[in-house]
């Protein structure tokens, strides 16, 4: 009798097993794919499986330099994933038609948005739906080299949005990208003292520029002009209007006013062979959140850094973010199980701990001066920087996003990529020629993806 009750119940545990609805998660487009980080990532897998017996998640840890090329076999097999993530807009955007509109289920289940920056809730909806939810987010904003301004005799930018910047005889003027470029002019300085308002100033002899945005794309640098990217609503390649501006703009400050560092300038050790701000020689630089954590190593020992507002262009401000999520794939073959499991890996019980694991930034409002606290006591302790000024970017997101999908998208990257190193290193280059040749290549390149497609 007691044989047959063990074998009952063990029939009865195999039987719940089997009626378990099985939820795959992919890792492998961004963080996650670090062996340290599989432990803890195993863990928050075992506990979502043991708080309820309907669903089992299953995950799968792909090496970043093989998961996109894994997702696509998947995919085109017919053995997509249920859920994929974390991965960054370039990620989600190499694989465009593939996420699953979540607005049904957000309705359906009641999910609390509430605790998101209504910005950054828009900015995973695109015309495939609502692809993403918020997770961790690296918004950008302005870090300045305190010592440089003091020792130029300027006012510091503003430490809020819609704050002037006020110089150093208290009058007040618009924080533009304009004026931006006037205390970059004056913190420029070349090898006898000069400085780049000066007539005698040697633009070929310079040891100290008053802006750059390191390690960012020619979308992302446009930017600063507004959002945009290099296909229209219509699916045709452009070069919208003030990105035309923008890059009139870098070309003249790398090559004609010397304030922004050229090709040969950035990668000398005079900026750090790459690392600009970090060098102590480059007064302003737009940075992500992801830069404060992993390369400010000279300059935080010196504590001679804050971080402020970025400036408008036309009257409007466009701080880029990079930022993580997690997507369903259309394919799923249990999108309300996957959005349960979905649900609780993006639970400010659970988010706070995947975000300190992926090192990002919470999304979630609730969660946010308890991660700038500790971010600060990790990387700068006894410090009290402006973290204000870093989380309100996020009400100033890029839409379209800098990495934004473009019909092949690797082809069209390597193409504009080659732009822009061109740009960056021949003072002679035919900006409108240029310009008007990459639109018509982009638009070759558009043309052959959707004729393959």
């Amino acid at each position: 009798m007691r044989k047959l009750a063990a074998l009952l119940a063990l029939l009865a545990v195999l039987g719940m097993a089997t009626a378990q609805t099985q939820v795959r998660w992919f890792v492998g487009l961004g963080a996650g794919t670090d062996e340290p980080l599989f432990v803890a990532q195993r863990a928050i897998v075992d506990e979502f499986n043991a708080s309820q017996s309907d669903v089992r998640l299953v995950l799968e840890i792909v090496d970043n330099n093989q998961a996109y090329d894994v997702l696509a076999t998947q995919i085109a097999a017919g053995n997509a994933p249920d859920i994929v993530g974390p991965m960054g807009i370039r990620g989600g955007a190499a694989f465009p038609g593939v996420w699953l509109d979540l607005e049904p289920l957000v309705e359906s289940t009641g999910y609390d948005l509430s605790d998101f920056d209504p910005e950054m809730v828009e900015f995973y909806r695109t015309d495939d739906g609502l692809i993403g939810l918020p997770f961790a987010v690296f918004p950008s904003y302005l870090s300045y080299n305190k010592a440089l301004f003091d020792e130029a005799g300027l006012a510091y930018p503003p430490a809020a949005y819609g704050e002037p910047y006020v110089d150093a005889n208290g009058v007040e003027h618009v924080w533009d990208v304009d004026k931006m470029t006037e205390l970059a002019l004056m913190l420029t300085v070349d090898g006898s003292g000069a400085d780049a308002t000066e007539p005698d100033f040697d633009i070929n002899n310079v040891v100290q520029w008053g802006f750059g945005i390191m390690w960012r794309d020619i979308r992302g640098r446009l930017s600063l002009f507004g959002a945009g990217n290099f296909i229209d609503d219509d699916g045709n390649a452009t070069m919208p209007d003030h990105w035309r501006t923008g890059l009139s703009w870098y070309q003249d400050a790398m090559w004609q006013q010397g304030f922004y560092p050229n090709g040969p300038y950035g990668n000398s050790a005079l900026l750090g062979d790459g690392n600009w701000f970090d060098s102590g020689n480059l007064a302003m630089a737009q940075t992500q959140l992801w830069y404060a954590g992993c390369c400010m190593f000279s300059v935080a020992g010196k504590n001679d850094f804050d971080f402020a507002a970025m400036p408008s262009y036309e009257g409007q401000v466009t701080a880029t973010v990079n930022a993580d999520t997690f997507s369903i794939t259309r394919a799923s073959r249990n999108p309300e199980a996957a959005f349960a499991a979905l649900s609780f890996l993006l639970s400010p019980e659970v988010a706070g701990r995947l975000n300190a694991l992926y090192g990002g930034m919470p999304a979630r409002l609730s969660l946010q001066d308890a991660y700038f606290d500790a971010f600060e006591e990790r990387n700068f302790p006894g410090r009290n920087l402006n973290w204000e000024v870093v989380a309100a970017g996020l009400s100033y997101p890029d839409v379209p996003n800098h990495e934004a999908g473009l019909p092949a998208f690797r082809e069209a990257e390597d193409r504009y990529n080659a732009f822009t190193q061109r740009l960056d290193n021949e003072p002679d280059f035919d900006l409108a020629t240029e310009i008007d040749r990459l639109v018509a290549e982009l638009q070759l390149i558009f043309d052959a993806a959707r004729a393959r497609n």
